[in-house]
């Protein structure tokens, strides 16, 4: 079956879950408001420079993960998914996610968000496979660190290729819709790479290797 690989934050949703939901817990008072911004805000800006220590950015946002029970997170997880994740799906995101359902594609969201964050988005576009960036969890509750391979750069081909491990699916056909020059390594080894409202490197490269640029925000 042909894959239809999708990154999740300012391509399938306009703007980054992850940054958003640090954004939710300040707005909740759940977090010292000024320390927590401040840092979401220098990660996020590592994220888009490509600077960023997944690991050490890992550590900071399952810090709050780890202080509270699955049943509180949950509650705050649903609510964050109402307030402000619903507004983030733009109809051309679902249009285009129904097109690869309806070929018969086997759908994958592939995203350096935590699953914590991701599972009930992907839930939402109505995609089973979701590779993400796993918190360990020990004794019932999170901790502060990743649970094997982060899928982030060249860590989505890792993971993927995991993934793909006594699966019918191959690369063979298949599609990466991303914004982002971090996903640079799995879009250049897919045979359908296609840059959703890219950043200024990822338009770049995309331009000089004619692959299409779309936007999924109009």
């Amino acid at each position: 079956m042909t894959l239809a690989l999708f990154d999740l934050d300012n391509t399938l949703l306009t703007g980054d879950s992850d940054y958003q939901w640090g954004e939710f817990l300040v707005r909740k008072g759940l977090v010292d408001a000024q320390a927590h911004a401040e840092t979401n805000k220098r990660f996020y800006g590592q994220y888009t420079n490509g600077t960023l220590n997944i690991r050490e950015y890992a550590a900071f946002t399952f810090k709050f993960l780890s202080e509270h029970s699955m049943e509180q997170l949950d509650q705050w997880r649903s609510e964050y998914m109402q307030e402000d994740i619903h507004k983030m799906i733009p109809d051309a995101a679902r249009a285009l996610v129904e097109k690869h359902r309806a070929l018969g594609h086997t759908l994958v969201i592939i995203t350096a968000t935590n699953s914590f964050v991701t599972r009930p988005i992907a839930t939402e576009f109505g995609i089973e496979n979701l590779l993400a960036v796993e918190p360990k969890i020990e004794n019932g509750r999170y901790t502060t660190e990743i649970d094997g391979i982060p899928t982030f750069r060249e860590g989505k081909i890792e993971r993927l290729k995991e993934w793909l491990q006594g699966r019918a699916e191959t690369l063979e056909g298949s599609y990466f819709y991303s914004d982002s020059h971090n996903d640079l390594p799995l879009l250049e080894i897919v045979d359908h790479p296609i840059a959703v409202d890219p950043d200024d490197t990822l338009r770049a490269k995309a331009i000089a290797k004619a692959w299409p640029i779309i936007s999924l925000r109009s």
